[in-house]
């Protein structure tokens, strides 16, 4: 593991005891946390993306925002959903902040997760899918969201516009030069794993995999990272990709932290999530020499070079910082961490 960061679902709404969290709170305290997570060294800043939910639904405001004030760190998402994606105007906007971050985003798309809606992405005028969840949507609107990223031309020049005398096929504006070695692809299994590398994008793994090989989650997982790897070297791209897992780990340093994870020790898990059989990884929770002890022998965090710890962001900008300070300082370091800053 080289890099860490944090991976929030931007959570919003009633806390209990009649507390709520507006949607304009939750993206203001993001940008809080990833400023203070800036000055820590903290290498990413990630975000989920999730229609007609509580949650994020369009980053690229949010990710600007965190962009503009902070300079090392990292801003991403982890996934955008491209079923729900105009991918010209993607490409737009994802080289928007590309340019205003100066190369610090780092794009994952993916086919999206389980919707709390029934084909939402119908509603937003993408209708014809084959797939019963939108597979095949996706992979077209990536394909012309990557042409679009690689600079290549999109729509014939009108030669007689009066704002120019071009000819021949223009690409989209802004272009980002360097965007298209930033964006990866959230893979659920070693299928689209293998497909990414493929395509030579990076790869973002998540914290459950679609398929069950009666194996431990970690092990699955590190499989699923070499498969990747073994595609890109076979579709002879040059240098070397990117790779991130996630995790839900919890360093108990307080009675606090006690009494909000004390106990979570949770085990691997299989069960069924849209309709395929799939492998969930453990919660960590546990003093900060336990949590070293355990990492070091996750076979998918060796793996990767980018560990995202998914955040509780509902609990407030104080309480998530003194989580991933804790990490930082008593736990990473022992992984093979270097602050970003330094």
């Amino acid at each position: 593991m080289q890099r860490f960061g944090t991976l929030s679902f931007g959570h919003y709404g009633p806390l209990g005891g009649g507390r709520e969290l507006s949607a304009g709170d939750a993206m203001l305290q993001a940008i809080d946390l990833a400023q203070a997570m800036d000055e820590l060294g903290v290498n990413g800043a990630y975000f989920r993306v999730h229609h007609f939910a509580r949650q994020q639904a369009s980053p690229m405001p949010l990710l600007a925002a965190i962009a503009a004030r902070t300079r090392h760190i990292e801003v991403g998402t982890g996934v955008v959903d491209m079923r729900y994606e105009n991918p010209l105007h993607l490409a737009e906007e994802a080289a928007a902040v590309d340019l205003i971050s100066g190369g610090r985003l780092a794009l994952g798309v993916s086919r999206g997760s389980p919707e709390t809606v029934v084909r939402g992405y119908e509603a937003f005028g993408y209708t014809g899918s084959q797939d019963p969840r939108g597979a095949d949507i996706a992979r077209e609107h990536f394909d012309r969201f990557l042409d679009a990223v690689e600079g290549k031309g999109i729509a014939e020049a009108d030669a007689s516009s009066p704002f120019g005398g071009a000819s021949g096929l223009q690409r989209i504006e802004p272009y980002s030069p360097g965007l298209r070695s930033r964006i990866w692809w959230g893979a659920g299994n070693s299928d689209s794993a293998e497909w990414a590398g493929r395509r030579g994008v990076n790869l973002m793994s998540s914290t459950l995999l679609t398929e069950d090989r009666g194996m431990p989650f970690d092990e699955l997982q590190a499989q699923q990272i070499q498969t990747f790897r073994e595609a890109w070297r076979e579709a002879g791209h040059p240098g070397e990709p990117r790779t991130s897992v996630s995790r839900s780990i919890f360093p108990i340093t307080t009675a606090e932290d006690e009494l909000y994870f004390g106990g979570r020790q949770d085990g691997d898990g299989v069960g069924y999530i849209d309709g395929m059989r799939s492998t969930f990884g453990k919660t960590y929770a546990g003093t900060p020499d336990k949590l070293v002890e355990q990492l070091l022998r996750d076979a998918a965090i060796r793996e990767a070079d980018t560990l995202m710890l998914t955040i509780p962001s509902q609990l407030g900008v104080e309480f998530n910082l003194r989580l991933i300070a804790a990490f930082a300082e008593h736990v990473a370091p022992s992984l093979g961490w270097e602050p970003a800053n330094r």
